[in-house]
């Protein structure tokens, strides 16, 4: 089939008639009809019968577009590529962080960098991991920073720091001159525990999963702020990575290291097959170094 055809089938399936089609395409119902007639004569097996005034698709349209549908999310990333392509301006560094890191990490980066490279521009997004590994294969972003990146065909990773997990408890709690904590001293508080998503979070999920301490959970949240913020305000102890522990938002908090410890990577990303400009080479550097700041 060719690219038309693909596409002329594609909006009529996923439409269900032909004249829904030909808005989808902002073209005519008849120049429709035709590139279809051409597909099924070339394919040799019909892929719409006419049922009492509506099309039906064929029991080979339904397995074709399985794969169609496949073909066209590549090409429609295609366009969306090319077109950001067009848009990226020399000079300008598109960055996209996990939220964790929007809180103070990156925002200071940008900022001391902007004072030592006062012609730079950012464009700077928050996104989850997913979402920052989508917008480097279609060119929508130059630099990804997160945690822990599970390697993605057409990425690049590039190790910028070690983070660890702590315990945060509340500022009012007698933790006896304790030193670390282990999963077994938080068994005697209320906890408030993390949903599994996102590489970090699955990892903290599969550390508590294999001890046997029955944890007192009164609340799941599903980022860590919240948690913190909920510690903060006496409602449990919880387990929470060290950037968000030392981010300046959600009150004050007592945070120990975790025992024994849990650590993970810190990364930026970037398009394998884009080489990143001399400028956001520059700021990789610069952020490393802004990390290791906000860690010592």
């Amino acid at each position: 089939m060719r690219l038309r055809q693909i596409e002329v089938f594609h909006a009529v399936y996923s439409s269900g008639s032909m004249t829904s089609a030909a808005a989808m395409l902002n073209v005519s119902q008849p120049s429709v009809s035709k590139v279809l007639a051409h597909a099924e004569q070339q394919l040799g097996y019909l892929l719409f019968e006419r049922q009492k005034g509506k099309l039906v698709p064929t029991p080979e349209a339904h397995q074709l577009f399985a794969h169609v549908a496949d073909v066209y999310r590549h090409v429609d990333r295609l366009r969306r590529v090319a077109s950001n392509l067009g848009t990226a301006q020399a000079g300008v560094i598109r960055v996209a962080s996990t939220p964790a890191f929007g809180i103070d990490v990156l925002p200071a980066a940008v900022s001391s960098f902007l004072d030592e490279h006062p012609e730079t521009r950012f464009e700077i997004n928050t996104l989850h991991f997913e979402e920052i590994v989508n917008a480097l294969l279609e060119a929508r972003v130059d630099v990804g920073l997160a945690f822990d990146p599970i390697k993605r065909p057409g990425i690049d990773v590039r190790r910028l720091g070690t983070g660890r997990f702590v315990v945060l408890a509340p500022p009012d709690i007698d933790l006896r001159g304790r030193e670390s904590l282990s999963l077994e001293d938080l068994a005697d508080y209320s906890f408030v525990g993390l949903n599994s998503q996102g590489p970090l979070g699955r990892m903290l999920s599969t550390y508590l999963a294999t001890s046997d301490v029955d944890l007192d959970i009164v609340a799941w949240s599903e980022t860590y702020h919240i948690a913190k913020a909920l510690v903060a305000r006496g409602k449990g102890i919880t387990i929470a990575d060290e950037i968000t522990a030392r981010s300046s938002t959600g009150g004050d908090v007592q945070m120990l290291p975790l025992h024994p410890a849990l650590e993970f990577d810190i990364a930026t990303l970037h398009a394998s097959n884009t080489p990143l400009s001399v400028v956001s080479n520059a700021f990789v550097e610069h952020l490393g170094q802004e990390l290791g700041r906000f860690l010592a």
